[in-house]
């Protein structure tokens, strides 16, 4: 029995790690995390709803691609509105807690509840999106006839994501920093690179802005243009998904905390209004079209 209970121990240690003592004198030195990988541990979970947000934004245009413009400029100030927010509430409230703990506190504990609810409800969300989003995206490189697996493969990335992070934040940041840096890297060649191909359209771009702004205006009526370029910012507002994720995580950070949450909230804003942008603008020099199977950032 005791041999059955050594081995179970050994296969919990393999999976999840071995369990950190809360006495040892630097274990909060060694679980925290530094400005630039909170950004890749918490970032990232913002960072990751550029994969659709601004595809569903896009496909909402129903054919006025260059509204995308005013759609991009207006996700990009939003973005930096939410996070001098956020950059507000870390000041004020320090010991972290994000909308639960503001709620509570300025509002009252019932509407904190409501906020704590949402906030459970957004997570799972997010992580149902992301992982569908990153399923589709890796799955428009493959052979169609893959595709059916497709579903394995999420199921799959959910349980390593489960895995990953029972063994700790620290140690599920690390194992991504690859990743994430592939991603950052990539994203910011391609859209340096299509923009910087492009320059001489940009001023095409002006002059097709102005004359869809006019078409649509005659065939819809300025509230059905502006109706329409809400609705595509709404449908693309699952890219501010994570933003708060760093006010959220607070405790997991290194001191001095504030500063640390402050300068993470800058990297994740700058990094995300930049890719958000690019790749709107991508779309649009591009002229990307939906074609089945694919997603619009593999057609770039």
């Amino acid at each position: 029995m005791e041999h059955q209970s050594s081995k179970i121990q050994r296969l919990k240690a393999f999976i999840i790690g071995a369990a950190r003592s809360p006495q040892e004198p630097t274990i909060f030195h060694k679980l925290s995390l530094i400005a630039s990988f909170a950004w890749v541990g918490l970032g990232s979970d913002g960072l990751s709803s550029s994969c659709y947000g601004p595809e569903e934004a896009f496909l909402a245009l129903q054919g006025h691609p260059y509204l995308g413009v005013f759609v991009a400029l207006a996700t990009a100030i939003t973005i930096f509105v939410i996070c001098q927010s956020y950059s507000q509430i870390i000041e004020l409230f320090p010991s972290g807690g994000g909308g639960y703990l503001v709620a509570s506190k300025l509002i009252s504990p019932s509407v904190g509840m409501i906020s704590g609810c949402a906030l459970l409800i957004d997570y799972v969300l997010t992580i149902t999106i992301s992982i569908a989003s990153g399923a589709d995206a890796l799955f428009s490189f493959f052979p169609p006839s893959w595709s059916a697996f497709k579903l394995e493969f999420a199921a799959i990335g959910v349980l390593v994501l489960i895995v990953m992070n029972l063994r700790g934040v620290k140690e599920s940041v690390v194992p991504l920093v690859p990743i994430f840096l592939t991603f950052i890297l990539t994203h910011v060649f391609v859209i340096c690179y299509i923009i910087g191909t492009h320059l001489m359209d940009f001023q095409a771009i002006t002059s097709n802005t102005v004359a869809e702004v006019q078409q649509t205006h005659s065939e819809l009526g300025l509230f059905g243009m502006v109706f329409l370029i809400l609705r595509a910012y709404s449908m693309g507002a699952g890219t501010y998904t994570g933003i708060e994720a760093v006010s959220n995580g607070l405790p997991l950070l290194r001191e001095p905390r504030v500063h640390t949450a402050k300068r993470t909230m800058m990297y994740m804003a700058a990094s995300l209004a930049f890719t958000v942008v690019g790749l709107m603008l991508a779309y649009i020099l591009l002229e990307v079209g939906s074609e089945p199977g694919q997603t619009y950032s593999s057609s770039v």
